[in-house]
């Protein structure tokens, strides 16, 4: 998305930041959730993450929760007293893209993170009590790393732990080129798996999950079969869907290719 000229990322100064805030508490409604948008915020400093947060906090003394995205690697500069520190001003939850947790698959994808770097990531904000939404790329290993990439994802989750977990289906709006080039840079032809092998995909993926209590959703738009429930007690219940998807696609209502536009 940030390839776009539009969409140039840039960090907004903390000036224009505040104001911002201040401007929300005049026109209301009292919503009890703000999102630091629109690209990374965690890769500002702490410092003026704590300006933006105390800011939330005085104009805007209603809300409960404040989330962003992030990117592993920025979350391995901060410290985890940096972090409860962040968490203790409000900010409750970090939305992150894993993608995958397969390391050829990430090197494909020139994601710039690694399973390690994900990993200790994800742990470290636990241990600083903020809550982890964690998306996964059904799709991204393509047909040749399919299998490595449901198992290799299914045991950073496992490891991590995370309180959320999405999966959403790899999509090319701009086309596949790019793709397509990091994995013959890697010795692989990419190939996108149809939506039979999307579903033994993430079939593999959950059958290898061991959660405790991880809300999980796979109704993003980009899915072909809306799933949902918390694992691990729905585990069983969404693998016997996934079973149906897979052996008898006739028999239950799946999306149709114009309602994924995206």
């Amino acid at each position: 998305m940030y390839t776009q000229p539009q969409k140039k990322f840039r960090a907004k100064s903390e000036g224009d930041a505040v104001e911002e805030i201040r401007r929300a508490a005049e026109i209301g409604p009292r919503f009890e959730k703000v999102f630091l948008g629109d690209g990374d915020a965690l890769m500002l400093p702490v410092r003026r993450l704590e300006v933006i947060l105390r800011a939330i906090r005085e104009y805007l003394p209603w809300v409960r929760r404040v989330g962003a995205y992030c990117l592993p690697r920025n979350i391995r500069k901060k410290t985890v007293a940096e972090l409860s520190l962040l968490q203790s001003l409000g900010l409750g939850i970090a939305y992150v893209g894993a993608e995958s947790g397969d390391d050829e698959v990430l090197k494909a994808i020139s994601k710039g993170e690694t399973y390690d770097s994900t990993l200790d990531a994800l742990l470290k904000l636990k241990e600083a009590g903020i809550a982890t939404s964690v998306m996964v790329l059904n799709g991204m290993g393509g047909r040749a790393l399919s299998e490595q990439h449901a198992v290799n994802s299914a045991r950073l989750m496992s490891e991590s732990q995370p309180e959320f977990l999405s999966t959403l289906v790899a999509s090319y709006p701009l086309g596949t080129k790019r793709v397509e080039d990091g994995f013959e840079s890697q010795g692989y032809a990419f190939d996108m798996p149809d939506q039979h092998d999307l579903f033994k995909e993430l079939f593999l993926f959950i059958d290898g999950l061991e959660l405790s209590s991880t809300v999980f959703r796979s109704d993003h738009a980009s899915n072909y079969l809306p799933l949902k429930g918390v694992l691990g007690e729905d585990k069983n219940a969404l693998l016997a869907k996934l079973d149906v998807a897979i052996n008898r696609p006739d028999s239950i209502r799946l999306r149709q290719e114009w309602q994924r536009g995206l």
